[in-house]
């Protein structure tokens, strides 16, 4: 039986006294916590001590392997050569969604995509809420996502379905008042272990920490960068920090200010405002709405592996 107090016991002994776990303790301590029986006032203390210490990439590669482990069916999952993962857990309010027009874009060029997130998220406007006007499928299983993947190219998957356990510890940010690394696990977590990645943040720190996780986990390729709201969407007038990460390579991309008007900061309301965005957006892009999307769409064919000597930030 795993020892979870002596796992909090490192890692919350506060500012000076703290100590990072390894990437097999960390394994072991948050598989104990993924349990559905587990005490939750140890989860509780275990997220805030993460929370305040600050996770390491190796500490996130030993959640990662956890949650994949309990993940129903997963050790069925044949790597998805050729296909990009596409995290999306932060929804948008101020601009459309860009970067799921290059996803359907990509589709159409036959480069697979798998969608993942949380189907609602208070105040913004997920992928899924957009792409279910797009005809594209829901599923429930890693093995319909699989074939759904080979068939129309392109699916959506609820974090609800992927890992029910994972799950049930992101939802917990409203009651603990603070986002924890369950947010971070969800977006490395690839659950049909698509060859590349595009991965977006909002906090500067993530994008050396989520590209060394990366290659710990043995990710083919992966673009980490600070996105637009969270989102895996690359801006088009700046990008501030972005990292390239192939195999046990990680390279820190430059951008140049390509003049365009800077990201929208109002936000959009209702929601049927933002679908209306997104559909004039999709027939008739602004230029820096077209820049956004061309950048997204080469950065979907840079992972998806099948132009791999282009570059995504050229």
């Amino acid at each position: 039986m795993t020892d979870v107090a002596a796992f909090i016991k490192q890692v919350a002994r506060g500012k000076h006294g703290s100590e990072h776990l390894s990437r097999d303790d960390a394994r072991r301590a948050f598989a104990a916590l993924l349990a559905p029986d587990a005490d939750p006032l140890q989860l509780g203390a275990f997220l805030i001590a993460q929370r305040i210490k600050g996770e390491t990439s190796q500490e996130l590669v030993g959640f990662v392997e956890a949650t994949r482990q309990s993940m129903p069916n997963h050790e069925t999952i044949q790597a998805f050569k050729g296909a990009v993962d596409l995290p999306c857990y932060a929804g948008k309010r101020r601009a459309a969604h860009a970067y799921l027009v290059a996803a359907l874009q990509a589709r159409d060029a036959g480069i697979p995509v798998f969608v993942h997130g949380v189907s609602h998220i208070s105040g913004r406007t997920t992928a899924w809420q957009v792409l279910q006007h797009e005809s594209i499928q829901q599923v429930h299983t890693l093995q319909d996502a699989a074939q759904c993947m080979h068939e129309e190219g392109m699916v959506y998957m609820d974090l609800a379905d992927i890992s029910p356990d994972l799950c049930r510890i992101y939802q917990l940010r409203n009651r603990l008042g603070v986002r924890t690394f369950a947010n971070t696990v969800a977006r490395l977590l690839n659950p049909l272990q698509c060859s590349g990645q595009l991965n977006g943040f909002f906090h500067t720190p993530y994008a050396q920490y989520m590209a060394e996780a990366n290659i710990g986990l043995q990710q083919a390729r992966s673009l980490i960068f600070m996105g637009a709201e969270g989102e895996p969407e690359l801006y088009a007038d700046r990008q501030k920090v972005a990292v390239l990460q192939e195999h046990d390579a990680m390279h820190n991309l430059q951008f140049s200010d390509a003049g365009f008007p800077a990201y929208p900061r109002n936000a959009i309301e209702p929601l049927a405002d933002m679908m209306h965005h997104f559909q004039a957006m999709k027939q008739h892009p602004t230029d820096a709405e077209q820049a956004r999307i061309a950048r997204m769409f080469q950065a979907f064919r840079w992972a998806s592996g099948v132009h791999i000597e282009e570059q995504p930030y050229a």
